[in-house]
């Protein structure tokens, strides 16, 4: 390795996913398994014409895309009497990812600290966190992928934890944070950032946004590559307090996204009667996929909040039901020991009951 390159970077884990081809069932990526329906990608593209200019550098406030966010927003909280969101509790991100790197340089970069995670979750917070030099600890779950809250608490006495990191629903293992562990969120101190991850928010319908409206420490992460049919387009965003906000907008990059992406996202919002209305199927395919698959007696499955079902093969090392998977034309996500299967269209779940029927002797 070049002695001009950090050397851990050798040997640092990443996530790779595997080249897509024609003729394959992709169920590895979470993704909605629709794209959007072709007169409004038309809309998108006459929008485009008419109000981006190439030759111009896109709004680095991003102030028309975080007042459709307020609306949205606004309608989950209702007649809440706390409700004061405005632009300033939003900042953009080029996916959530970026929005998880901002939270690890404005909480731990140079600062000798760290963040807190339960695995199995999701992966890049751990990834981010190695890629800056950021130490990670892991509290782990139990059979039921609860949190053990008893070694979080150890750890966070022990060791220098700026950032505690949780998924609702967690991913890959779709359950929702329980009452306990929101309790535990509520009284960890104003020195640690709670960061509450609802990626999978608009298929859950369960959210903790009311309550970060009094909780200055506490941060909510979203994205529209879900159930917005966005994933191609990489956007994401972060509620918080506005000086949370306020120090992750100084760490973001100025032009983070495109102006193809910020109307999108726009477009998305004012449409999204039309987009999310494919959620119930999603869910009804869901619940068909775990009943059929509850008939092969080896899978063992968990109930999901999300648009995924986790899964751990009880007759094959897990590896080896992914390669055969993979062999036959479905690919799933090989992860915290088990086997991530995203709901796909119904044809295509039809396919993966059908082949882990094959593989698996049901």
């Amino acid at each position: 390795m070049l002695p001009c390159l950090r050397p851990d970077l050798a040997n640092l884990a990443v996530y790779h996913p595997p080249a897509r081809d024609a003729g394959t069932d992709w169920l590895d990526g979470n993704e909605s398994p629709w794209d959007w329906p072709p007169a409004l990608k038309e809309k998108l593209v006459w929008l485009y014409r008419q109000d981006i200019q190439n030759n111009r550098y896109p709004d680095s406030t991003h102030a028309e895309l975080k007042q459709e966010l307020v609306q949205y927003l606004g309608e989950q909280l209702g007649a809440n009497p706390e409700n004061k969101l405005t632009g300033e509790w939003l900042t953009i991100g080029n996916g959530s990812d970026e929005l998880i790197r901002s939270v690890l340089i404005a909480t731990c970069l140079g600062q000798n600290a760290g963040i807190l995670i339960a695995e199995p979750t999701f992966s890049m917070y751990k990834i981010l966190a190695r890629t800056l030099g950021i130490p990670v600890w892991d509290a782990g779950r139990n059979e039921q992928f609860e949190m053990h809250l008893s070694k979080a608490n150890e750890l966070i006495q022990q060791e220098p934890i700026r950032v505690v990191f949780v998924v609702h629903p967690n991913s890959p293992t779709g359950n929702g944070l329980t009452a306990q562990e929101r309790e535990w969120l509520q009284q960890l101190p104003p020195k640690i950032l709670v960061v509450i991850d609802e990626a999978y928010f608009e298929f859950s319908q369960d959210t903790l946004l009311p309550e970060l409206l009094s909780r200055p420490n506490w941060v909510i992460l979203r994205t529209f590559s879900k159930a917005f049919r966005l994933a191609n387009l990489r956007i994401g965003y972060a509620i918080a307090h506005p000086e949370v906000i306020t120090a992750l907008e100084n760490v973001r990059l100025p032009y983070n996204l495109s102006g193809f992406s910020l109307l999108a996202a726009q477009l998305a919002l004012t449409q999204r009667r039309q987009l999310l209305s494919t959620i119930p199927e999603i869910l009804t395919e869901r619940e068909r996929v775990m009943a059929e698959l509850r008939k092969c007696p080896g899978i063992q499955l968990w109930p999901s909040q999300a648009n995924f079902i986790f899964s751990r093969p009880t007759r094959l090392a897990p590896e080896q039901l992914y390669q055969q998977l993979y062999d036959l034309g479905t690919v799933v996500r090989h992860t915290g020991g088990g086997l991530r299967l995203t709901i796909g269209t119904p044809a295509e779940n039809s396919r993966l009951i059908q082949r882990l029927r094959q593989c698996c002797g049901g």
